[in-house]
């Protein structure tokens, strides 16, 4: 018998949060400190004291997070952010946006993560031609899973340029030990409700141990201000994260990690029930996903669409991350240098995404994977 699985059950979870969420709520809708209320604070102290950071700064999106981080480096005219192709938008859109330049760089077949022998070379290719400015470099921690950061700060640090992570997708993740959220000069991070830390609109985070930096973002994200509201010290923007929002986070918080345990329960089972007939995800070393997404890799495009459209028959939705690389989007394709980026234009023709959120039981998990055994047969 056909059934219909859930890529995302937030109602679901609401059910289950419901009677901390309404007092959270109730709370806020009592003291009306709508903009920069207590929770707010209290949202902050937690999440850096979640991942070991010294500073945490909410703010109103993931997207902002990126761009507060690279204005508060004066990144501009003239700089060139090397990030990787095969990821979502918002990461190649900051730079432009301030007037820098994207370098896309390719990615690893398996992981998916930034290959740094290319980021090296890209690295190299940019100084030499001498138009640019090497300026930044982003890691995303691609569908839960850590970049290699032991890399990317040997690689930084010989480049003297400002390491930026974009850890939107996999905030809870862990890399050799230790929660993400500490491996870069500053880590961006996004609530948008389908991300495994998700709010009830956009809002987003900016963690570092830099002082300095963390003053900074709270002046950017409130229009410049200085220590008085009416002080403008700098060019700033309004990104700050409504407190509602904080309430909604903090509401979740309470049950994060129990949520992501049952991701990686979910994943496993997938492990063991599909690995014998298409590429599962490779685990970075050393690490633990945060399981935002779960890609598996069919052989070529043709396979990839059949298996999607039979289980959208059989009542099992599946997602695309990414059907086209940044370098090829037609935003972006002026500002990219023409460079092949091969894995990143392979992997956008092979992928797809099965249903991992934390309300999924046990027999509908059964019930994708034997969905997808009997397309496959």
């Amino acid at each position: 018998m056909t059934r219909s699985i859930a890529f995302l059950d937030l109602k679901a979870q609401q059910a289950r949060i419901a009677p901390a969420l309404r007092a959270r709520l109730e709370t806020v809708l009592g003291h009306c400190q709508f903009v920069l209320g207590p929770e707010v604070g209290e949202l902050e102290g937690r999440l850096a004291s979640f991942c070991g950071a010294g500073h945490c700064v909410a703010l109103s999106s993931g997207t902002d997070a990126l761009q507060i981080a690279m204005m508060a480096e004066g990144i501009g005219p003239g700089d060139a952010v090397f990030l990787p192709a095969f990821t979502y938008t918002a990461t190649a859109e900051v730079p432009l946006v301030l007037g820098a330049t994207p370098i896309f760089v390719d990615v690893d077949p398996r992981s998916f993560q930034i290959d740094v022998a290319h980021l090296e070379a890209r690295i190299e290719a940019v100084r030499a031609a001498g138009s640019l400015r090497p300026a930044a470099i982003v890691g995303v921690d691609l569908f839960g899973q850590p970049a290699d950061w032991p890399a990317l700060r040997r690689i930084a640090g010989e480049n003297g340029l400002f390491l930026l992570d974009d850890c939107a997708q996999s905030f809870g993740g862990s890399l050799c030990g230790a929660r993400l959220g500490r491996e870069a000069d500053a880590t961006a991070i996004s609530f948008f409700p389908s991300k495994p830390l998700g709010g009830y609109g956009d809002g987003g985070a900016l963690l570092t141990d830099d002082a300095d930096r963390a003053r900074l973002y709270r002046s950017l994200r409130s229009h410049g201000e200085g220590e008085t509201r009416y002080e403008v010290l700098r060019t700033g923007m309004n990104g700050r994260l409504d407190t509602l929002q904080a309430a909604v986070l903090l509401a979740k918080l309470d049950v994060f990690e129990a949520e992501l345990a049952r991701r990686a329960q979910i994943a496993l089972a997938y492990d063991r029930g599909l690995s014998a007939l298409l590429d599962v995800p490779a685990r970075v070393p050393d690490s633990v996903s945060a399981w935002a997404v779960y890609a598996v890799l069919l052989p070529d495009a043709a396979r990839r669409d059949a298996l999607q459209a039979g289980l959208r028959e059989r009542g099992v939705p599946t997602a695309i991350y990414y059907p086209r690389p940044l370098h090829l989007q037609p935003a972006y394709r002026p500002h990219h240098d023409g460079v092949v980026l091969p894995v990143s234009e392979d992997l956008a023709t092979r992928i797809l995404a099965l249903p991992i959120q934390p309300e999924l039981q046990d027999d509908e998990v059964a019930y994708v994977i034997e969905q997808v055994r009997a397309v496959l047969a």
